[in-house]
């Protein structure tokens, strides 16, 4: 896999991340609003590397602390992401540094 493949990679993955954040966030909005319908993000890897969020209704109810400790996990699984984008683009910059000495 390339660099830009890597850093590909890791920002869907901050993307998919953002999305489920954002269906968690709703979810708490609306934890006593009658008839709403808790919204569960299911990630699914894409070729050639990377993952997508879909955003789905369910029939269960809303319970904060589940909400709250997927919204831990999306912040862990965020964070690791950002980490291997800015290490793709730091190996960038060492590959292109060594190619103009």
């Amino acid at each position: 896999m390339s660099i830009s493949g890597i850093a590909s990679t890791a920002l869907s993955g901050m993307r998919a991340q953002t999305t489920r954040i954002g269906a968690i966030a709703n979810n708490l909005a609306n934890v006593s609003t009658p008839g709403y319908a808790r919204l569960n993000t299911s990630l699914t890897s894409v070729e050639p590397g990377g993952v997508q969020a879909v955003v789905e209704p369910t029939a269960s109810d809303v319970d904060p602390a589940t909400e709250l400790t997927d919204m831990m996990q999306a912040e862990q699984s965020y964070k690791a992401n950002a980490v291997v984008f800015e290490t793709g683009a730091d190996m960038w910059e060492m590959l292109m540094s060594i190619k103009r000495d």
